[in-house]
């Protein structure tokens, strides 16, 4: 009789833990500097179905790195002190095991010279790209990288120079086909540009010219519109935040969402005017991102964090107002309706639960994080 209840309280304990897990929606993982730590850790968690975070067993995980990027089962990031890529493996409960290590500089001139910014990965997680200062101890530049999945090793493909004025500083978004990616780029409305890239067959992005077709038409007084942030639906269409200006200079007037289509040769065209683009509330923008379904737009800033519908027929339109009012530095979306940002200011992370028809502070948020750098989030749901 001893040994039945034994087994049934263990078959009960398994059950529950089995619940618990199959409720687990996404791992978000915070890169951020502890109170008095020379070093970064890598602060995890497991996010439910509500948008309650739990931290993952073993977090935080001592590692000095910033900048992440994740395909499914990997999470690689960025070195703070040595010029390396750390690629990690992504357990089943959210845990990071170390894989391997890449010295993405070995392309340059000189090692010493590039510096990695901003790292994505294409739609497949199969390559890797890094935005780097000082690519060819010059010029700004995106160096292309196979994953091998097995052993975690990065494979070296290329590297694109985009120049230094103004310089390529911001991660590039694909195309749902894939084929396709495109990034905005702003210095003080002086020098600005939408850099337009082609995947090779093998992975590798090289520069795709004359890909930014059109500018929208802008108001009266102004010359014309100044990308900012860019950000991609699931098919083949962008939403671009501008400001009005006349450069070399920017404007006080508020800050507006473009849409565009990419055409079948990658070539981007929009129909938006000023009349029809919606106008955001944040003034000074850190980031933006699309929602999984293509439904939902998160613009994040100084001023907090906004969101817009999106359509790719009748392109932005305003839904709320702001989220918060703290400063949110970055953003993501999971596939189950929650928009996760941290506050570099504050030293917190919010999670938001956010549907076409509601909004509210996800349970338990913000959650209180020491010296938030980078953000990511790996969905576990399959939209």
């Amino acid at each position: 009789m001893k040994r039945s209840l034994q087994f049934f309280a263990s078959l009960s304990f398994a059950l529950v833990a089995s619940s618990a897990f199959s409720q687990a929606v996404a791992y978000v993982y915070v890169a951020n500097n502890p109170r008095n730590s020379s070093t970064n850790e890598v602060t995890a968690f497991t996010a439910e179905a509500n948008g309650k975070l739990k931290p993952v067993f073993g977090s935080p995980f001592r590692e000095d790195v910033v900048n992440m990027a994740v395909d499914g089962s990997h999470l690689v990031a960025v070195n703070r002190s040595k010029p390396s890529l750390e690629t990690f493996t992504i357990e089943s409960d959210g845990t990071l095991h170390y894989q391997a290590s890449t010295n993405y500089a070995t392309h340059a001139p000189h090692e010493d010279c590039p510096a990695a910014n901003q790292i994505f990965f294409d739609h497949t997680g199969s390559s890797l790209y890094v935005q780097e200062f000082r690519a060819d101890c010059s010029n700004t530049g995106v160096a292309s990288f196979a994953l091998n999945k097995s052993t975690g090793n990065l494979h070296y493909l290329g590297v694109d120079i985009t120049g230094a004025f103004p310089g390529d500083n911001n991660a590039a978004f694909f195309t749902g086909n894939n084929k396709y990616a495109y990034t905005a780029v702003n210095s003080d409305c002086m020098y600005y540009t939408i850099y337009g890239f082609k995947r090779g067959s093998n992975g590798l992005l090289m520069d795709l010219p004359n890909s930014f077709g059109n500018l929208p038409t802008p108001p009266p007084n102004f010359r014309g519109f100044v990308p900012d942030l860019i950000a991609a639906d699931p098919y083949n269409n962008l939403a671009v935040l501008m400001q009005p200006a006349n450069p070399p200079g920017c404007s006080n007037e508020p800050l507006q969402i473009a849409t565009y289509t990419a055409s079948s040769s990658g070539v981007l065209r929009t129909k938006s005017t000023y009349a029809d683009m919606p106008s955001t509330l944040i003034a000074n923008p850190t980031d933006m991102k699309m929602s999984p379904s293509g439904k939902l737009l998160a613009v994040a800033g100084q001023e907090g964090v906004q969101v817009f519908f999106f359509n790719e027929s009748a392109g932005a339109a305003r839904y709320t107002g702001l989220l918060t009012k703290e400063p949110i530095s970055q953003i993501f979306w999971d596939n189950s309706d929650h928009l996760y940002g941290i506050s570099q200011a504050t030293n917190k992370l919010y999670v938001f639960t956010v549907t076409p028809t509601h909004t509210s502070h996800a349970p338990g948020s913000p959650y209180a994080v020491s010296g938030p750098q980078s953000l990511i989030v790996q969905p576990l749901v399959r939209r």
